[in-house]
């Protein structure tokens, strides 16, 4: 196919296609004449999955090419390739930070309580990754940011969470497994794990809005 039909299967601006081929996201097309070349069902996969990772996931191009090197590493098994792109997408830090001055207390003892948690679920995975694990530090400076506003986060409030949370992470998988092996699932895990993030904010919103009403409300 020639560059129009290739920005037009994917759904990428025909300059932004030029761009990631310039920035090396994107192999070149065999060359037909000396202004045009063809492409190939493997660059549209390759081309999906470059605009799932900076369009979707707005990872920066450096860290995106570090990305599609994992990908392609066949040494690596599905949950390292997987791994390595959801581990590159932002993870926010919500809460108040501490002074950053002295050891942080607060933050010690979130570690502490996830810990805990993680230990009584039996995610051993996570509790060996600790800091390594972008989600993991993201978690235990939201438990340390409610223990700063007074609202601490007792183990036994993230087991529960984490046990509800643990079933999704099973329904996201299956999501997953849906699409085709290597790229196309990395693709999909990315895609997911950011477009699905406002999908279980609303959930919960509306099942507290239930819970609400059927506690203090009417209940009709």
């Amino acid at each position: 196919m020639r560059m129009a039909e290739l920005s037009e299967r994917s759904g990428v601006a025909t300059a932004t296609i030029k761009y990631y081929l310039r920035e090396g996201l994107l192999r070149p097309g065999r060359r037909v004449s000396a202004t045009q070349a063809e492409y190939d069902e493997d660059h549209l996969r390759r081309l999906r999955l470059v605009r799932a990772l900076i369009q979707v996931g707005r990872m920066p191009v450096a860290t995106a090419r570090e990305v599609l090197v994992a990908v392609e590493d066949e040494s690596l098994d599905r949950h390292k390739r997987i791994g390595a792109a959801v581990w590159a997408l932002p993870h926010g830090s919500p809460g108040p930070a501490g002074d950053g001055e002295g050891p942080d207390e607060v933050r010690e003892e979130a570690t502490r309580a996830v810990d805990e948690a993680l230990e009584r679920i039996g995610w051993t995975f996570s509790r060996a990754e600790g800091d390594s694990s972008p989600a993991y530090r993201m978690l235990v400076d939201a438990v340390a940011g409610l223990s700063r506003t007074g609202y601490p986060c007792a183990p036994a409030d993230l087991l529960a969470y984490a046990r509800s949370a643990a079933d999704l992470g099973a329904v996201d998988l299956d999501m997953v497994e849906r699409y085709e092996p290597g790229a196309g699932q990395v693709e999909a895990a990315v895609a997911l794990t950011v477009l699905y993030e406002p999908v279980l904010l609303g959930l919960r919103r509306l099942a507290e809005a239930e819970e609400s009403n059927r506690r203090f409300g009417g209940g009709g």
